[in-house]
């Protein structure tokens, strides 16, 4: 029988004192990214005993701070990589069909065509388009889901990106991808959809230490220590992956993105696709979003020096973003139109050459003392690296589990898009919040709480996040259940709201 989906600090406190009066579990995860909550709901669904632990917020680290994008593997086809653009074309077709179709929806992306530009180039970035496409049909996703590239003419190109350079403007190369709603929010929905499996998941938690024997937990709230004898544990803790197991050898590379007003580029109603000069597989996108703005990215950069939990973003990552959009736009972009940025980690496997050509593939492996590390990989394909990590726990440890079954599970909220159209909710709640649209409505003891804080974000999420995601403080609420904090400054004006959404629903 299936449990409450909803989080909070009561579950918190009940499934800490059950894991100290039961210390025996299935399978311990450490790591509540989208890898780790992947992991959790695998395990959860085949019938093991699961427990999540994350020493800070869900989504708290790199799983936050992607592009929002569900990638088809165009990039991979270029380089070879034929396995792992198929997995991502495979994976995409699973997340916007089946698993969390209310959170991903098609994104048109246009790479304006200019005379002077290599014609070679050209040529080339739109047969990828095309390989990238058959992709899309070997995978199974149909043309009503994503529409196949064609060529758009220069009138064509400026109505969907009215921004761009006029001057010399021949065509536009128009090609769909899928984008998430929220990266956050998908990270949430997984690891609540596991906890409607039986999975126990529990932040602010942290694994002091991992043996052979067991492992040792600290509640990072009232630091209280709780030994546990896991059968099986998962390091699923991204580009801290090596403090657990200390034979995986990364290379984080940092990706940065800038937030804008969508006016700066002349709202824009498709992702503004530049190519790099000197390559055919690497570009800088800025994607206009749900609210209006619109998120430039990314660069790919070495991390120097040891892996922060929270990277900062360097000037130099913003002066190239800017360089780059300019050579295509109208106006050039300032400093000024900056009016946030953020930056992730890639957990990249060591390698050869620069960390923008190492291998995007995951790895899973086993330790001497039977700890399962999974690290690499990307969002996009968390569910497969998840199946592939409970295979593997499963094999290692000998434990009795059913097969993976998360292809056909949907996430919390989840529904086609008919019923979707049809839900009598605010269209914003249903586009972050699928069928428990209702549930944020509900959440409204007057009418203003269904009015707005910033941005369209109102109350009512602000207590549904307290009630139903796990939210504990004022940085959950602001930085990975709304997102909010995107904005500094837009932060600052939702925080009296967000601490009277944790005293109303309660700590």
């Amino acid at each position: 029988m299936s449990r409450s989906t909803s989080l909070n600090a009561a579950r918190r406190e009940t499934e800490l004192a059950a894991l100290e009066a039961r210390p025996d579990i299935d399978v311990l995860v450490v790591g509540g990214g989208v890898t780790g909550a992947g992991v959790a709901l695998d395990a959860a669904s085949r019938g093991l005993r699961t427990v999540l632990v994350e020493r800070d917020d869900l989504a708290f680290g790199t799983s936050r701070w992607s592009s929002k994008l569900v990638h088809g593997g165009l990039r991979y086809l270029a380089k070879g990589q034929i396995g792992i653009a198929y997995e991502s074309a495979r994976e995409r077709d699973v997340l916007m069909r089946v698993t969390a179709p209310h959170l991903v929806r098609p994104l048109p992306m246009v790479v304006p065509v200019y005379r002077g530009d290599a014609p070679m180039r050209a040529l080339i970035v739109r047969a990828g388009m095309g390989a990238g496409d058959l992709l899309r049909v070997l995978a199974g996703t149909p043309s009503s889901v994503l529409r196949g590239p064609r060529v758009l003419s220069a009138r064509q190109t400026l109505r969907l990106l009215p921004g761009v350079r006029r001057e010399g403007l021949l065509a536009g190369i128009l090609s769909f991808d899928g984008q998430l709603i929220d990266d956050a929010r998908l990270v949430i929905g997984i690891a609540r959809t596991a906890a409607g499996e039986g999975a126990s998941i529990i932040t602010r938690c942290s694994a002091q230490s991992v043996s052979a024997d067991g492992a040792v937990l600290r509640d990072e709230i009232d630091g209280r220590i709780i030994p546990v004898r896991p059968r099986a544990v998962v390091n699923a803790t991204g580009v801290h992956a090596d403090a657990l197991d200390p034979r995986i050898r990364l290379r984080p590379s940092r990706g940065t993105h800038l937030v804008l007003e969508g006016a700066a580029l002349g709202h824009p109603r498709a992702a503004l696709t530049v190519p790099l000069p000197g390559s055919v597989d690497r570009f800088v996108f800025a994607m206009p979003q749900p609210d209006g703005r619109v998120f430039a990215g990314l660069t790919d950069e070495p991390l120097d020096g040891p892996t922060p939990r929270v990277p900062e973003v360097p000037e130099e990552d913003v002066d190239f973003l800017l360089e780059r959009f300019n050579g295509a736009l109208a106006t050039a972009l300032t400093k000024d139109d900056v009016i946030g940025s953020f930056a992730g980690l890639r957990p990249l496997l060591d390698g050869d050459g620069d960390s923008a050509n190492l291998s995007r593939e995951h790895s899973v492996t086993v330790s001497p003392q039977g700890t399962v590390t999974v690290v690499g990989g990307k969002l996009t394909t968390y569910r497969a690296m998840a199946e592939e990590t409970v295979d593997a726990v499963v094999a290692e440890h000998r434990l009795a589990a059913a097969p993976c079954r998360t292809r056909e599970i949907p996430l919390v909220g989840a529904a086609s898009h008919e019923e979707l159209d049809s839900l009598d909710a605010p269209r914003h709640l249903v586009a972050r919040y699928g069928m428990e649209a209702l549930d944020v409505v509900a959440e409204a003891d007057d009418p203003a709480s269904l009015t707005p804080v910033v941005r369209g974000i109102t109350p009512a999420e602000l207590r549904f996040g307290v009630r139903h995601e796990g939210a504990l403080d004022v940085s959950d609420l602001l930085e990975r259940r709304t997102r909010i904090g995107l904005v500094p400054a837009d932060g600052e004006r939702a925080a009296a709201a967000a601490e009277r959404a944790l005293s109303e629903v309660g700590r």
